[in-house]
């Protein structure tokens, strides 16, 4: 594999650990739009009975080629620099420029339902139905308050697996999911105090998740690859719930650091949020940027399309 294929690997899981570090978008949506997400699930799913045989035999480059490391690592790490280097900066612009920043994700994530769509073989009723219910569980899931659940060493590796689990699902955020089984607080209590046993029952319970879960995935894109990718485009669709710009907030929570966060949310048209804030709704403004997301994910799409036809010329 060239440098150049690295690098383009590295920028595509810096753009997936960008999305993971804004609530409501998935890193899953990034790797479906980008043209790498079937070859991120089935080398997530190589880590299985062999890997494990070989690595433990003393194979390394046959584990190394098994579980196709040159692909997973750039990817990785990519996604790696980009969550911690991005994290304050999204959290800042979050902060600063909601109306903004949500505005260029809903454009974006319009787009790229839209693109998602085209992988559908065939449209028929089966397919419809299955992207029905995908856009029904999305906006449930965005719409469903957070409960209160047990800090129980088994509870917080279902959350670990649960949540890794949204995170490479298009559409659905797993730090959002951790909110709704009200683990959100708790593990970043954790992270931030180096509660080591804690964070190491959530990894391990993430890793076990991840794992079993690109098995199924994998499995019903081959099996039923229209109807999967139905499924996968209504989950980005009902998505759109949880990134429009302008939210009444309901209920709030207190984070580990003492600062009071949005819990519950209503979306609200841009008249509505002015009366109720009494802030500037800037509806030109998020309306431009939504046009930027959106054709910044169809340039994409056309740049890649333009060199995978020069490649096979």
């Amino acid at each position: 594999m060239k440098f150049t294929q690295y690098l383009t690997l590295a920028l595509k899981g810096c753009a997936m650990g960008s999305a993971d570090v804004v609530p409501g978008v998935s890193g899953g949506t990034i790797a479906f739009i980008s043209g790498i997400y079937g070859e991120l699930i089935d080398s997530i799913r190589s880590f299985d009975v062999t890997a494990l045989r070989l690595l433990l035999s003393g194979r390394f480059a046959e584990c190394w080629r098994h579980v196709n490391g040159r692909f997973l690592l750039p990817v990785l790490g990519g996604i790696g620099v980009a969550v911690f280097s991005l994290a304050r900066l999204m959290t800042w612009l979050l902060a600063s420029h909601p109306i903004e920043v949500w505005s260029f994700f809903f454009g974006l994530i319009v787009a790229s339902a839209l693109l998602v769509s085209k992988e559908v073989g065939r449209w028929n009723a089966a397919s419809a139905a299955a992207c029905l219910v995908g856009m029904a569980a999305a906006w449930w899931i965005t719409v469903a308050t957070p409960a209160e659940t047990p800090d129980t060493w088994w509870f917080v590796m279902l959350s670990g697996a649960i949540a890794i689990c949204a995170m490479i699902l298009p559409g659905i955020s797993g730090a959002f999911i951790l909110l709704l089984l009200g683990k959100y607080q708790y593990i970043m209590q954790a992270v931030s105090e180096l509660n080591v046993p804690v964070v190491a029952i959530f990894l391990v319970g993430a890793a076990a998740g991840i794992v079993s879960f690109s098995h199924l995935l994998s499995w019903l894109l081959r099996r039923w690859h229209d109807v999967t990718v139905a499924v996968l485009m209504g989950f980005m669709i009902g998505s759109l719930n949880k990134v429009w710009p302008w939210k009444q907030t309901v209920e709030t929570f207190v984070d580990s650091h003492g600062k009071v966060l949005p819990l519950v949310e209503r979306n609200v048209l841009p008249g509505t949020f002015e009366t109720l804030s009494g802030q500037e709704a800037h509806p030109w403004l998020a309306a431009g940027l939504c046009l930027v997301g959106f054709g910044s994910i169809w340039c994409i799409e056309r740049i890649a399309g333009a060199l995978a036809k020069n490649r096979e010329e």
